[in-house]
């Protein structure tokens, strides 16, 4: 397995894991989206191939810096392809991404994920991550 960074002509897989994420998305939205997530040393997005199968998942990261707690990574998002899963590819994204963390001085790898995905809960455990707090999500749309 290589993971390396998102680069141009990754979009339209980017795209189809981003649906199996629940968030569907064109290769053209996700295009945009990573070109400003590149440009900003902050951010990383990663994708982990598998020989013969192509990208069977990906991981993007950032440095949540904020007044009221030391800076940290979050994972944005994590998916692993369907397919793949079991194989060790989330495995080695979050190993990866605890990796950056520890680069960039960072003592502590943060996540958010949805109260409906167990699966992905039990992953993050067995990993050693613990469940720190639950909270309601909030979101106004704003009109242009």
């Amino acid at each position: 397995m290589t993971v390396r960074a998102a680069a141009p002509g990754d979009e339209s897989r980017v795209a189809e894991l981003a649906g199996q994420l629940g968030y569907p998305s064109t290769a053209q939205e996700i295009r945009g989206r990573v070109e400003r997530i590149l440009s900003d040393p902050s951010h990383r997005l990663w994708v982990a191939e598998l020989p013969g199968a192509g990208i069977a998942g990906w991981i993007h990261l950032y440095l949540y810096q904020v007044v009221q707690s030391d800076l940290r990574v979050e994972v944005a998002a994590l998916v692993v392809d369907e397919a793949s899963r079991g194989r060790g590819v989330g495995k080695a994204l979050m190993a990866d991404a605890e990796a950056w963390a520890r680069e960039q001085g960072c003592q502590a790898v943060s996540l958010r994920s949805n109260v409906k995905r167990q699966g992905a809960h039990d992953f993050y455990q067995a990993l050693g991550y613990s469940i720190v707090k639950t909270q309601h999500a909030f979101r106004k749309y704003l009109s242009r």
